[in-house]
C-alpha cells in the first residue's frame, strides 16, 4: 500500500462525511435564517428560540435521509472492506 493508495482513501471518507452531513447541515442553517430574520423583523432577541426548530429539523431531516444515509454508509464500508486483502 502506497502513500498514494492512502491518501485516496482518505479522501474517498472525508468525501462520504461531506456527503452525508451537508443535508442535515444545509437545512438547519436554512431553518437558521429563516428563524433569524423573523428575530429581526419582531425584534424577539431570545437567543435559545432557534433551538427548537433547528433540533426538529435535523430529526426531520434524519427521520426522512436515514434509509438512505445507511445506504451510501453501507456501500462505502463493503468497498473499504473489500480493498483490504490488497492492502496486505
Amino acid at each position: 500500500m502506497t502513500v498514494g493508495d492512502i491518501g485516496q482513501l482518505m479522501r474517498e471518507g472525508i468525501f462520504q462525511v461531506f456527503l452525508l452531513c451537508a443535508p442535515v447541515l444545509g437545512a438547519a442553517v436554512i431553518i437558521g435564517l429563516i428563524v433569524a430574520i423573523f428575530q429581526a423583523i419582531t425584534s424577539i432577541q431570545e437567543q435559545t428560540l432557534t433551538f427548537l426548530p433547528k433540533l426538529l429539523t435535523i430529526l426531520l431531516m434524519l427521520a426522512l435521509l436515514g434509509g438512505w444515509m445507511f445506504g451510501v454508509m453501507r456501500t462505502y464500508t463493503i468497498n473499504l472492506l473489500e480493498q483490504i486483502p490488497a492492502m496486505g
